[in-house]
């Protein structure tokens, strides 16, 4: 028998993001899940090793990794829309369910089960904190690549993103802004190379 699971999650290049704006440099979520599971990855690695909370980085990447897969199915609805009231995000949250279940449904039951906790599952839910930090980490990460391509599309989006990463309280957040972003306003000069 042959299952779809892996060829739907290959067509994760073709949904691109921020569709509402003007994009100097387009993002797909493929890309973007990539750089949320190295953000996360590393969130928990400090949450880990620099406050003493026990954490499991590999599962904080896996569940990053696969946080958008319901995208597959469901396209990348505009966060204005995603989050216009309760109701409709409560209405989207069970429509993301239904597409976990369907992309689960496409792997053989032998290994559906250890695929479920970072597809909508448990780790996923348990997780959701780093998961959404590294989500928006990687959001913002994006806006400062746009406003230094000369976009002035994403200035607002780059400053209601900062403020809502101060907000968020937690210490691994803090770090990762302190430590890791402010490299990200350099030159490939300035970073320095080989």
């Amino acid at each position: 028998m042959s299952y779809n699971f892996f060829a739907y999650i290959s067509r994760m290049r073709y949904i691109e993001r921020w569709s509402l704006m003007r994009n100097a440099l387009p993002e797909n979520i493929q890309e973007h899940s990539h750089m949320v599971a190295v953000i996360a990855h590393a969130l928990g690695i400090i949450r880990r090793d620099v406050f003493g909370i026990e954490c499991d980085p590999n599962e904080c990447a896996a569940a990053a990794l696969y946080h958008d897969c319901s995208e597959i199915l469901t396209g990348d609805l505009p966060t204005p829309i995603k989050y216009y009231n309760p109701e409709l995000r409560e209405a989207y949250k069970q429509v993301e369910k239904l597409a976990d279940e369907r992309l689960l449904s496409n792997l053989p039951a032998e290994i559906r089960d250890s695929f479920r906790p970072v597809l909508g599952g448990e780790a996923e839910e348990r997780l959701h904190e780093i998961v959404k930090a590294a989500d928006k980490l990687s959001a913002y990460i994006k806006c400062i690549e746009e406003r230094k391509a000369g976009n002035n599309e994403f200035l607002s989006a780059e400053k209601q993103t900062r403020e809502l990463l101060e907000e968020y309280g937690l210490p691994e957040v803090r770090y990762f802004l302190d430590n890791f972003i402010p490299a990200f306003e350099l030159t490939l000069d300035e970073l320095g190379t080989m």
